[in-house]
């Protein structure tokens, strides 16, 4: 348990080398899907990676001890995770990796999916070190009629980053569409914000997703290696 936004205690699941040294720290933020074991398995690979690495259940207030398609379906019907709690919880979750003994006090957040554009929502209004959007929807462009979560763009947050960004895009993606990465790209280059954006042709959403027909072997494995050239120079040391 974390102590997340206003105090409240929230699930987080954990995973560290066991190594001695000083080291950074990930946070992940799960798929719209939940808090699930593919997104365990990747707290896992970042500790692999050298990191201690935290998950915090998003959707522990909606449905703690549900399991994740139950509590995942329970979020969405009251229209997901509200953008201040995330930021609260994801900061819990940076605090909860900067007070252990191992921390070098840098940290770094990645989120996938709806969780790509909760990772640069964090950025932009948390002091963290690296922010990784692997896809995110909505950091740009407006959600369709009919959309579950009652969320908008970050246009007007974008100015505020903090920290540097790396973006992985899919070029079939819809959601995000190569359009709005653009818009993206651009928005932060007229503000000088550092970013690098990599988009992988023939991958579409959830590319990252090992237990999802939408999988991309290249574009996850070429992904991976960025994500830990780019954690190398802004959280290692």
């Amino acid at each position: 348990m974390i102590t997340g936004h206003d105090g409240a205690e929230v699930e987080a699941y954990f995973a560290g080398p066991d190594t001695k040294g000083r080291r950074g720290g990930v946070v992940v933020i799960h798929h719209m899907p939940g808090y699930d074991r593919a997104t365990k398995e990747i707290v896992r690979r970042f500790a692999e990676m050298g990191y201690d690495s935290i998950c915090p259940n998003l959707y522990w207030r909606e449905a703690p001890g549900a399991s994740p398609d139950d509590a995942a379906a329970k979020a969405r019907a009251q229209g997901g995770v509200p953008d201040e709690r995330l930021v609260g919880d994801v900061g819990g979750a940076a605090a909860y990796l900067r007070a252990m003994p191992t921390s070098n006090a840098k940290v770094g957040v990645i989120g996938y999916c709806s969780g790509g554009r909760q990772s640069v929502l964090a950025a932009c209004n948390l002091d963290l070190d690296a922010a990784v959007d692997c896809y995110g929807a909505f950091v740009t462009g407006t959600p369709p009629e009919g959309f579950p979560l009652q969320v908008t763009n970050l246009v007007d947050q974008l100015p505020n980053l903090r920290c540097p960004l790396l973006g992985l895009f899919g070029a079939e993606d819809k959601f995000p569409s190569p359009e709005q990465v653009d818009e993206l790209d651009q928005i932060l280059n007229k503000n000088s914000k550092e970013h690098e954006f990599h988009t992988y042709p023939g991958a579409g959403h959830s590319f990252f997703s090992v237990d999802r027909a939408a999988y991309n072997v290249a574009a996850a494995n070429d992904g991976w290696e960025r994500i830990a050239d780019f954690y190398g120079r802004h959280l290692a040391g």
